[in-house]
């Protein structure tokens, strides 16, 4: 009996699209966020369906998951219910709302929040860094949101007790002091 080729198995005869997108995220290689530098090689598939490949850096011997370090790490949620969580929450909509909608619990919406406003703040510094010359003042224009003290109106205590904690905590603080902050010199 012959074994089967499994070589062009996996989304076409690329081996699942280009390793271009992706780099090292070995501090100690040399490659370390070299994108498209030649260094990855797919070694094997994983997941349920083997539909995640595990790539392997010729530089340093590293191996590590094309999901590292984005939303879809360490998840076993189809990416599809992750693409929903997220415009969800960028629509506006609650975490109680958004858990519905997307049919998961609360926690794994409050735990995809906290991963994404992560994600976005180190996204945010690394932008402001390349600038050449910093705002004086940052000023936003439109930021729609509500914050209200714990115990009031619809939810009761226990839904002011869950908007004062983590990221919704930090961004009710930063909107009581003001829109308009002094860039720091």
């Amino acid at each position: 009996m012959a074994r089967k080729d499994r070589s062009n198995q996996h989304n076409g005869a690329d081996n699942g699209g280009s390793l271009a997108v992706f780099a090292c995220p070995n501090p100690d290689c040399d490659d370390f966020n070299r994108f498209d530098a030649g260094n990855l090689s797919v070694v094997e598939w994983t997941g349920k369906r083997k539909h995640i490949r595990r790539l392997y850096c010729s530089t340093c011997g590293h191996r590590f998951s094309e999901r590292r370090g984005t939303l879809m790490e360490y998840t076993k949620l189809p990416e599809q219910i992750v693409v929903r969580i997220v415009k969800c929450l960028g629509y506006g909509c609650s975490l109680e709302a958004t858990a519905d909608i997307c049919e998961v619990d609360p926690r794994t919406v409050e735990q995809f929040l906290e991963k994404a406003g992560r994600r976005a703040e180190d996204f945010h510094r690394l932008q402001l860094e390349k600038l050449e010359h910093p705002p004086d003042a940052v000023e936003m224009d439109e930021l729609h949101g509500r914050v209200s003290p714990s115990g009031t109106k619809k939810g009761g205590a226990e839904r002011g007790k869950m908007q004062a904690t983590g990221l919704l905590g930090r961004v009710a603080a930063w909107v009581e002091s003001g829109f308009t902050q002094r860039w720091p010199s």
